[in-house]
């Protein structure tokens, strides 16, 4: 296939709406979910899910719903902090995504356990490094998330917006992508 008919056919992917959900216990860790289910079966990734498109929801209410429909909390939209957005052209190249990423403000309380999508843990920081996780999210995300979660006690995380081209050559470690930094704001506010 020519460059261009290449091009032609990654740029008539479908384009998703997501969320993914990041929430932390008392002590800091993190809730991951270990998936059975594409995408990224067999990996851990937070929480989240896609938008339901047909009735007009939004990102928040999408992240509030994944969040009572898989950790079983009804947590309200307040507590829900826009930390991240991700764009990704040609994501295992068979679409395009948008995601938006929220963090949820102040510990909850979760016991592990097993569902139709994977099994839901907790793990540190350290242990998240060493999990088998998307290149995307081990490469961009996560080292995003750390960089704009610094702050003091009772402050907000910052805000980072960051756009992941999964296009190129596949090499070991970068999962074939380039990636940049489209806006990025530090941890300020107090949460109230």
């Amino acid at each position: 296939m020519s460059n261009d008919a290449n091009a032609t056919r990654q740029e008539s992917l479908p384009y998703k709406i997501a969320c993914l959900c990041d929430l932390r216990d008392a002590s800091g860790r993190v809730l991951l979910l270990r998936r059975l289910r594409e995408p990224n079966k067999g990996l851990c990734s937070p929480i989240g899910g896609k938008l339901d498109v047909t009735t007009g929801e939004s990102p928040a209410q999408c992240a509030r719903r994944e969040i009572r429909e898989e950790a079983g909390l009804d947590v309200p939209i307040e507590r829900l902090h826009l930390a991240g957005l991700i764009s990704e052209t040609s994501y295992e190249g068979r679409g395009h995504w948008l995601i938006f990423l929220y963090r949820v403000l102040g510990a909850v309380d979760v016991e592990p356990h097993d569902m139709r999508e994977g099994r839901l843990e907790w793990f540190t920081e350290a242990e998240i490094d060493a999990l088998p996780l998307p290149e995307t999210d081990r490469t961009v995300i996560w080292p995003l998330i750390r960089r704009n979660e610094k702050g003091g006690e009772g402050q907000r995380p910052g805000f980072f917006a960051v756009h992941i081209d999964c296009r190129g050559e596949r090499s070991p470690g970068d999962g074939g992508m380039r990636w940049w930094v489209e806006q990025e704001g530090p941890a300020l506010s107090r949460i109230p």
